[in-house]
């Protein structure tokens, strides 16, 4: 039946793409949200700065663990329930650090804003659904830039909040974003009958939560607790124990919160292989500029630049993301997905080369910021599209989650290399004042530049896609009587 027909207001396609750009970029503002105030927390908080750094740690480790989750629970039971259920967890989340004054509930508000970035890999894998055919490479490009946009403008826009109104104004914001997000959501967002009944694999669940859990613990806490102590070797070795039992026990089991059979297919592991390194590429940038803008101009390379301004510096960057979010999908139709992967991957090594040279003055540091997230733009929208052309439809919400958390665990450990890099080569500015020295710097630009480029070459090890698999295409939708999208019959 015709859309004319419904009882219910369909939307268009492109207002149901422009909320989930919104609700995957509100997802994404949280990675950044308090680094501005990051330094104050302790004092803000009543603790030692060791527990106070876990208010960015539980955020990510959240993210990581429930991207895959929420894409399969998103398979099992149809997409917009999981992005509904995900806007309501930002919504409390939020709501929760608002209110709080104490670490433990303030660590309970963020690590469920990370559960909330779930939102993201299930609208990338639904926005193929509703989009016109022509304008699906472009939807998916638009909504896959927006985690690489959020990360870029909550920086300054959390120093802007923080500065001039009050810490707890971040997160009354975000609360109320959340709100929107999650009034649209509902909205407008059509219910696609896209739903694969299964079981619940709780055990699959929480083992990839422990196991991921240590490992990432143990990689983000090893400059802290040094690499060699009993604490960081023995969290990343339990962890990575956990997931070998894990992976056994998920080929055994008939319905697996992860298809490890699919995922170890060529197109898609070396799809996920990439989506780490770039995403360890992404994140070193974001890292080491911030961090040399910020050094005090008596350093002789530092730049002397205040959090607020510092994050306006680094603010086009995250704009260059979502500007490159067309052009990806241009390339994507002309050269084909695994090549636009390589070349968004080699324009971020550009960026960082671009930056070796190029450290004396904050708009230099904006140019090579801007080059290297364009290179993001570029590879971030491709690799959901790799991915949703080798997967089987009932897993498109799950293989879009695991790329996602591949791309988590390369951000995790690109924090760990290049907090290591920075702490290994320093400068006494004074008594007991030490600072990354120069050299540090451009060490962590090369060591990002090389990551990049061997997500290049992996991107090229993707086979080429002979003909699309029937099973992988996601069906064309229409209108039924009760408004909600359901396949069409060929």
């Amino acid at each position: 039946m015709s859309a004319s027909t419904s009882t219910r207001r369909v939307f268009s396609p492109s207002a149901v793409i422009a909320i989930l750009c919104i609700g995957s970029l509100s997802g994404a503002l949280m990675q950044s949200l308090v680094i501005p105030i990051q330094s104050e927390l302790p004092q803000l908080l009543g603790t030692d700065a060791g527990s106070a750094s876990w208010a960015v740690t539980a955020t990510l480790l959240a993210a990581a663990v429930t991207m895959p989750v929420s894409g399969r629970l998103a398979d099992m039971y149809g997409k917009k329930r999981v992005l509904v259920a995900s806007a309501g967890i930002l919504a409390v989340g939020s709501l929760i650090a608002a209110l709080s004054s104490t670490l433990a509930p303030f660590l309970v508000g963020r690590a469920l804003q990370g559960v909330a970035m779930g939102y993201i890999p299930v609208a990338i894998s639904l926005v193929r659904e509703v989009a016109p055919k022509e304008k699906a490479a472009g939807a998916v490009a638009a909504v896959s830039a927006t985690l690489g946009v959020g990360g870029a403008l909550g920086l300054p826009l959390a120093a802007w909040i923080a500065q001039d109104y009050s810490w707890h104004g971040l997160f009354w914001v975000s609360t109320g974003l959340a709100l929107v997000v999650l009034v649209l959501t509902a909205a407008v967002v059509p219910t696609v009958r896209d739903s694969h009944p299964a079981h619940i694999d709780v055990v699959g669940i929480l083992g990839l939560a422990v196991g991921l859990s240590a490992a990432l613990i143990g990689v983000s806490k090893g400059s802290t607790w040094g690499w060699g102590s009993p604490e960081t070797v023995g969290s990343i070795l339990g962890g990575v124990l956990v997931l070998l039992a894990w992976g056994v026990y998920e080929l055994r089991h008939d319905d697996p919160l992860v298809d490890l059979r699919t995922t170890s297919r060529k197109p898609v592991l070396f799809t996920n292989l990439a989506a780490l390194l770039i995403g360890f590429g992404m994140m070193a940038q974001a890292i080491v500029v911030p961090q040399l803008l910020q050094l005090p101009e008596a350093t002789g390379y530092g730049l002397g630049q205040s959090i607020l301004a510092a994050g306006l510096w680094m603010a086009p960057g995250g704009f260059m993301m979502l500007v490159f979010a067309p052009v990806s999908s241009r390339l994507i139709t002309t050269v084909g997905a695994r090549i636009t992967l390589s070349i968004g991957a080699v324009v971020i090594s550009a960026g960082y080369v671009l930056a070796l040279g190029l450290m004396d003055a904050p708009w230099q540091l904006m140019v090579a910021s801007i080059v290297a997230s364009a290179g993001v733009g570029i590879g971030y929208a491709a690799m959901p599209t790799l991915i949703l052309d080798n997967v089987p439809a009932r897993e498109a919400g799950s293989g879009v989650g695991v790329n996602g958390l591949m791309r988590s665990v390369g951000t995790t450990i690109a924090g760990a290399v290049m907090a290591a890099i920075l702490t290994s080569r320093t400068l006494e500015l004074g008594p007991g004042v030490t600072v990354p020295d120069e050299s540090a710097f451009q060490l962590c630009f090369l060591v990002g530049a090389g990551a990049a480029l061997a997500g290049a070459l992996v991107a090229l090890l993707v086979p080429k896609l002979r003909r699309p698999d029937p099973e992988a295409q996601q069906p064309s939708v229409d209108a039924d009587e009760s408004g909600e999208l359901a396949p069409v019959s060929v």
